[in-house]
C-alpha cells in the first residue's frame, strides 16, 4: 500500500540565514536530494537548486558566482544559470543561438525558495510550485518579536535517522538523565504525565503537565515544538525545533530557543559561546545513546514490532506512541528512500571521535562559531609572537634595565603564554570534539 504522506510536498528548513555565505554556494542534503544554496547578486533571496550541472552533472556546490553576471557558474565547463535556472552561457557553443533556443532543456532544476523567521526554506517538489505557493509555512507563533520574544538559533547534523530524532524530541522524560548538569538533574527527577489533545495526519497536540507544564506541538514531517509557561507570570520559554530527513542514518536539527523575557541578557550573550557551552553538550549527550538505540531497534524490527521491542508502561512515553503510531499509519513505518535510490542500512559507529564532530556536524555550518574560531586562532599566534618578542627584547635590555622593565614585560608575557595553553587546550577543542561520557556527569 502506498503511503498517505507525501514527505516531498512540504516545506523544510535548511538552515539560519544567518550561517549562510553569500559569496559562495553551500551544499546540504535533505531526504537524500544534494541540493546548493546560493545568492544571486540581483537577488534578494537564496535559491536551492539540485547540486547537479545539466550538462555533465557536476556539483553546483563546488561552483562560483560570477563577478560579471552574479550567476551561479559550474567549476567544471563555465555554464551559467540565472536565479531561476535557465542556462544564460554556455562557453563551448558554437552557436550563439544555442543558449535561446534550447533553454527548457538546458537548465539546473530550481526549487521554490522563501525566507521567514530568519530561515530559509525549500519546497522539495520542483514539480509543484503552485502547490508550495498556496501551502503555508510551518511557522512557529513563539518566533514573533511583537509579542515580546527574542530567540537564538542553532544548526547541528546528527549521526541517527529523522524518526529516531523526532522520537528523542517527542520524550522530554529523558531530559533530567541523559542531559544532567546541562539542562536537567537526575536527582530531581519526577513522573511526567502526558495527555495527547489533538492527533490528525496534519498536526499532533500533547501536553505534559509537572513543574512547568508544556504543549508540545508536532507538525509533520518536521516542526516539533514546545511552548512552556512559568506559573501565572506571563513568562514563556519555548524550544522550536524542525527535525530535517538528510539520509539514511542521518538527520539535522534547526532549533530557536524563544523566550518572552531576559531580553537584555539575550544581546549580550553571544551565540557561539552558547553553542558550545550548551547545545552542543544536549546533543552530544543524546548522540551517544541514540545512534546506538537505532541500530538496536533496526535489528529488532527485522523480526518484531516496535511495540513489543520497546516496552512503555508509563504515560510519560505517550507522545512517543503517538508519533510511531502516526508514522505507521501515514508513512507506512519508513521513509521515502527508495524514491531518491537510497537504500536504509542499519549502522553503529564505535569511533567517538566521528559521532561527536561538532566540528564537521556544526562549526563549519554556522558562522559564529567559524568566526570565533579564527579569532581563537589569530589570538593565539599573537600570544606566541608577543612572547617570543617579548624574551627577546628583555634579552637584548641592559642590565640596568632588564629588571625594571623586563620583569614586568616576562610576567605579561607569561600570562599571555598561560591563555594561549587555556585557548589551545581548553576552548579551541569545544568547537572540534568533546567526548560525553554519561558515567562520568
Amino acid at each position: 500500500m502506498k503511503p498517505q504522506f507525501n514527505f516531498f510536498q512540504h516545506w523544510y528548513p535548511l538552515t539560519p540565514i544567518e550561517d549562510l555565505e553569500i559569496n559562495q554556494p553551500t551544499a546540504v542534503t535533505v531526504l537524500g536530494l544534494r541540493l546548493v544554496i546560493w545568492k544571486p547578486k540581483s537577488a534578494e533571496t537564496f535559491q536551492v537548486f539540485l547540486d547537479q550541472c545539466p550538462h555533465r552533472l557536476a556539483p553546483l556546490s563546488e561552483g562560483r558566482i560570477d563577478e560579471k553576471t552574479g550567476n551561479l557558474m559550474c567549476s567544471y565547463h563555465g555554464w551559467q544559470f540565472d536565479s531561476r535556472g535557465v542556462c544564460t552561457q554556455i562557453p563551448q557553443a558554437d552557436n550563439p543561438e544555442l543558449v535561446s533556443k534550447n533553454q527548457d532543456n538546458l537548465c539546473a532544476i530550481a526549487f521554490p525558495v522563501q525566507q521567514q523567521q530568519e530561515l530559509l526554506w525549500v519546497w522539495l517538489d520542483p514539480a509543484s510550485p503552485e502547490q508550495a505557493a498556496q501551502t503555508p509555512l510551518p511557522l512557529s507563533p513563539q518566533i514573533d518579536a511583537s509579542k515580546g520574544f527574542v530567540w537564538s538559533s542553532f544548526v547541528r547534523d546528527l549521526e541517527y535517522d529523522w524518526q529516531t530524532l523526532v522520537e528523542n524530541v517527542t520524550d522530554p522524560s529523558h531530559v533530567p538523565f541523559a542531559h544532567h548538569g546541562v539542562q536537567g538533574d537526575r536527582n530531581k527527577a519526577a513522573p511526567m504525565p502526558i495527555k495527547i489533545v489533538q492527533s490528525t495526519p496534519e498536526r499532533i497536540e500533547a501536553t505534559a503537565s509537572g513543574r512547568f507544564p508544556a504543549t508540545i506541538t508536532f507538525e509533520p514531517p518536521c516542526r516539533l515544538e514546545y511552548a512552556i509557561q512559568f506559573g501565572d507570570s506571563g513568562k514563556q520559554v519555548g524550544l522550536v525545533t524542525y527535525c530535517i530527513p538528510v539520509s539514511p542514518g542521518k538527520s539535522r536539527i534547526v532549533a530557536q530557543f524563544p523566550r518572552n523575557f531576559a531580553q537584555a541578557l539575550h544581546r549580550f550573550t553571544p551565540r557561539w559561546w552558547e553553542h558550545i557551552q550548551t547545545r552542543n553538550q544536549v546533543l552530544d549527550g543524546d548522540m551517544i545513546l541514540l545512534q546506538q538505540q537505532e541500530y538496536f531497534l533496526h535489528q529488532k524490527t527485522r523480526t518484531e514490532s516496535w511495540k513489543t521491542a520497546y516496552k512503555l508502561p508509563t504515560s510519560a512515553d505517550r507522545l512517543v506512541i503517538e508519533f510511531r503510531n502516526w508514522f505507521d499509519q501515514y508513512c507506512q513505518g519508513h521513509l521515502p528512500w527508495s524514491e531518491v535510490g537510497l537504500e536504509a542500512q542499519p549502522r553503529w559507529n564505535d569511533h567517538r571521535e566521528q559521532v561527536l564532530d561538532r566540528y564537521q556536524q556544526h562549526t563549519q555550518h554556522c558562522s559564529s562559531c567559524r568566526k570565533a574560531l579564527l579569532t581563537i586562532d589569530r589570538l593565539q599566534i599573537a600570544l606566541l609572537i608577543y612572547f617570543a618578542l617579548t624574551v627577546a627584547i628583555v634579552a637584548l635590555l641592559p642590565d640596568a634595565l632588564r629588571l625594571k622593565l623586563g620583569l614586568p614585560g616576562i610576567a605579561i608575557a607569561v600570562l599571555g603564554l598561560g591563555i594561549y595553553g587555556g585557548l589551545k587546550f581548553w576552548l579551541r577543542p569545544k568547537f572540534y570534539f568533546v567526548d560525553y561520557i554519561h558515567a562520568q556527569k
